[in-house]
């Protein structure tokens, strides 16, 4: 197989859980091949290079393999070779106390904390 679709060759790769997936990151335009934006159908083939980018990360790589079939973790990596990798750690905005966000040790006491404060009073 020298040619496959990039929405399939993304989750044989398991950059994503399910080709729906891989899918909507295509169209959405988080998955860049050869410094242009594809169509899912668009077809992979060896030296492609890929830009992707999740919520957690954002990776190059350049394709080795071109495979339809989903393995393990091990069979993945051998698809393609990781150019860079960046990892999206950032530290919580103010906003997202509002979606139940919290700081350790702000706010309520949680359930251990109390048996403590009881235990302290008697």
């Amino acid at each position: 197989m020298d040619k496959l679709r990039v929405d399939k060759w993304l989750w044989a790769a398991r950059f994503f859980k399910t080709r729906g997936v891989a899918l909507e990151a295509i169209k959405g335009g988080k998955v860049e091949l050869n410094g242009i934006k594809p169509k899912p159908s668009k077809t992979l083939s060896v030296g492609d290079k890929l830009k992707i980018t999740q919520v957690h990360r954002q990776v190059e790589v350049t394709v080795l393999i071109v495979s339809d079939k989903r393995g393990n973790a091990e069979q993945a990596i051998t698809l393609y070779q990781l150019d860079s990798e960046v990892l999206n750690q950032r530290k919580p905005t103010a906003d997202m106390a509002l979606v139940g966000y919290r700081e350790k040790g702000a706010g309520r006491p949680t359930k251990r904390d109390r048996r403590k404060i009881d235990n302290f009073y008697g």
